[in-house]
């Protein structure tokens, strides 16, 4: 009876405790792999923080900078494979390992995937932290993630193929050197517009998005690649190469045909959102909707001095583009970081100005005179006044004699622009933007 007990203990399956973790998971969760990950997190993390009011708000402003940090992720991820890659080298233990009963491949990947995949991890956070910071100040549009998975997909390929380096290369400066190396590339190839479609790192059209499967084939271009490099260094078949590397001549050569074809125009950055309300109406670029409040009571001022004066145009447009014979160009949103911060207008007193300078400007004629007639200046000081305006004026009060008497001029028309009585200065704004607008500063009433 003791024998048969022992017996049974002895043939008693092991439990899930006592049985040895995978090599997958145990690379996965300890070493290098997460502190890669962390690497990328945190370099994503100061870049993104460091340039926060270019991009907070805007959505597409916040895809193109998790997109163009790969000129910089790429080449980490690759120098982080490298070192992963080197590893058996500098412990010296690669003679140790080649009498493993696993496979060369088997090996291979199991030290080489959970870089890759935590890399991939730190750069999917460090995306889903800049749409969350993006999302408490998003002006309109919405998130742009259309390019994500073909940017993880690239980053993974990047650290597979810094593994392969790290194998094949006997430094312990492979990885340092991959880097610097990697990223003197990637910046050779952004100047070369001919490798744009094939370059995972390459800039985005500005005002465009691209076509849904742009992401998919970028994604099968990188991996196919770096798969077939380690089935072709490590397989014992090694003809298994040549499916992956089907994959991703395939996937290239779509994305070179596809050519400028690759990029859609972003259908929100040819319309406007207008508020008739006044006159002129005041239209913004769809994709800052929401900026139309802020951009409104900027100008409330100007639009509610120029009630009832007629040969205005018939809205200030924000096209990025020149308007149109009926509009006056707004002053420009984008880029964020200088009139706009974080969806507020840094300067509304300035933004104003230089709207109101639009507007006065409207109807401007080719190869016209460039000085600007005490007319306009009286205007625009009548309507919202320069910012830096008293400034000028004292460095002319000091200036020579002809200074001194433009701005006795300035003055007077300002003056006495400001001293009529509403009905005639209606009267005097009406022919003033009528003659603006004909391109015939003849007709300008004088004062």
């Amino acid at each position: 009876m003791t024998t048969r007990a022992a017996t049974t203990t002895a043939t008693a399956p092991a439990t899930p405790e006592t049985r040895a973790a995978h090599p997958l998971r145990a690379e996965a969760v300890r070493g290098f792999a997460p502190l890669a990950g962390a690497a990328v997190l945190l370099m994503l993390g100061v870049l993104l923080a460091a340039s926060a009011k270019n991009w907070q708000g805007g959505w597409a402003e916040t895809a193109a900078l998790t997109h163009d940090a790969l000129l910089i992720a790429l080449p980490l991820a690759a120098a982080a494979g490298c070192w992963q890659g080197g590893r058996e080298r500098r412990r010296r233990t690669e003679e140790l390992w080649g009498t493993a009963v696993r496979a060369p491949l088997s090996r291979l990947l199991a030290s080489a995937l959970p870089v890759a995949l935590w890399v991939a991890v730190g750069y999917l956070v460090a995306v889903a932290l800049a749409t969350l910071a993006t999302w408490p100040y998003s002006v309109g549009d919405h998130p742009h993630l259309t390019r994500v998975p073909g940017d993880t997909a690239a980053l993974m390929a990047a650290a597979l193929l810094g593994h392969l380096v790290g194998r094949a290369v006997p430094t312990h400066l492979a990885a340092p050197l991959l880097g610097v190396v990697g990223y003197a590339g990637l910046g050779m190839a952004a100047r070369q517009n001919a490798l744009d479609a094939l370059d995972p790192a390459a800039f985005g059209v500005a005002g465009t998005r691209p076509v849904w499967w742009q992401p998919l084939a970028m994604a099968a271009w990188t991996l196919g690649l770096a798969l077939a490099l380690i089935l072709a260094y490590a397989a014992r078949r090694r003809a298994t190469a040549l499916l992956p590397l089907a994959a991703a001549l395939t996937a290239g050569a779509l994305l070179v045909q596809g050519g400028s074809g690759l990029w859609r125009p972003d259908p929100l950055a040819h319309r406007q959102v207008c508020d008739t309300s006044t006159t002129p109406a005041v239209c913004v670029n769809a994709r800052y909707a929401g900026m139309l409040p802020e951009v409104r009571a900027a100008l409330a001022g100007i639009t509610g001095k120029l009630h009832g004066v007629h040969g205005l145009p018939a809205r200030w447009s924000d096209r990025g583009t020149d308007p149109r014979a009926d509009e006056a160009p707004l002053p420009t949103l984008a880029p964020f970081g200088w009139s706009v911060v974080r969806g507020r207008l840094t300067h509304p007193d300035q933004y104003a100005w230089e709207a109101v300078a639009a507007l006065t400007g409207h109807g401007d004629c080719e190869n016209q005179p460039a000085p600007v007639p005490l007319a306009d200046e009286a205007v625009q000081a009548y309507l919202a006044p320069n910012p830096s305006q008293s400034r000028f004026d004292a460095l002319d009060a000091k200036g020579d004699a002809a200074a001194r008497a433009h701005l006795r001029e300035s003055l007077a028309a300002r003056a006495k622009l400001a001293g009529m009585d509403e009905r005639r200065r209606r009267t005097w704004l009406s022919g003033y933007f009528a003659a603006r607008a004909d391109c015939a500063p003849e007709g300008v009433p004088s004062l």
